[in-house]
């Protein structure tokens, strides 16, 4: 099968290009260096011809709705405008569990994204996964104050992103399912644990305060509700595992 990975360079499109081509598909990545801007109309529409489906795993480094909502907003029209010009097949897009329950911030872009989906006119499936594993690195690296590093309060029930990779690619092997799918890890962890626990395997031993982040989204990560349902399928590695693992 001829697929394209929108975002294709980055940690999670770059796991799902290699896991495709392990499984025998071709893949088109779609990126800047390849000529394609993915906010500009028409950019991707050469690239996409003979492709049965579109994976999106596109993102953002930035936690203000606004330009979250601009940035996805811009690249999914592009990308379903492309898609319907040339006849994909499905298009199957990576969110996030709980967005459509706590819009805030990043999440707000990423609902967005969803509902233009929703209504795109291309058969679709959209995967909600919670958070990676490699989170905990993440945060480490950026909530910080001047040498002091932060770990936020979070209940998560983190993921591997390699899990998370192969079930995006089983997806588009599948009839599109015009709807969702949710994915999560196999336990909750506390995410001040994780990123203690990373840092630790790291070599790092300064000191690394709890704190609660301000606002509707810090209060969705203490409560709950970025948590997976019940129904809910379940990835197999556990983040001691990851961590064994990576280091």
């Amino acid at each position: 099968m001829r697929m394209a990975v929108a975002g294709g360079t980055g940690l999670m499109g770059s796991l799902v290009v290699a896991e495709a081509e392990s499984r025998g598909h071709q893949v088109v990545v779609l990126t800047r260096s390849q000529g394609i801007d993915l906010r500009e109309p028409g950019s991707a529409a050469g690239a996409l011809a003979g492709t049965a489906s579109v994976i999106d795993v596109t993102n953002v480094g930035t936690l203000d709705a606004v330009a979250a909502t601009d940035f996805f907003e811009g690249v999914t029209s592009s990308l379903l405008a492309a898609e319907r010009a040339t006849g994909v097949g499905a298009h199957i897009a990576l969110s996030i569990v709980g967005v459509d329950r706590a819009p805030y911030g990043y999440y707000a872009g990423k609902r967005a994204q969803e509902l233009l989906i929703e209504a795109g006119g291309v058969p679709w499936t959209t995967l909600r996964a919670t958070q990676f594993h490699e989170f905990a690195a993440q945060i480490h690296g950026t909530a910080k104050v001047g040498p002091i590093h932060l770990a936020p309060r979070m209940r998560t029930q983190p993921i591997a992103a390699r899990e998370v990779a192969a079930r995006l690619v089983t997806l588009a092997e599948e009839p599109p399912r015009s709807g969702y799918v949710e994915l999560g890890g196999p336990q909750e962890e506390s995410l001040v644990d994780m990123v203690r626990r990373w840092a630790r395997a790291e070599g790092h031993r300064g000191w690394m305060p709890a704190i609660s982040l301000p606002g509707p989204l810090g209060r969705a990560q203490r409560d709950g509700t970025l948590l997976p349902g019940a129904g809910a399928e379940t990835g197999v590695e556990t983040f001691d595992a990851w961590l064994a693992r990576t280091h």
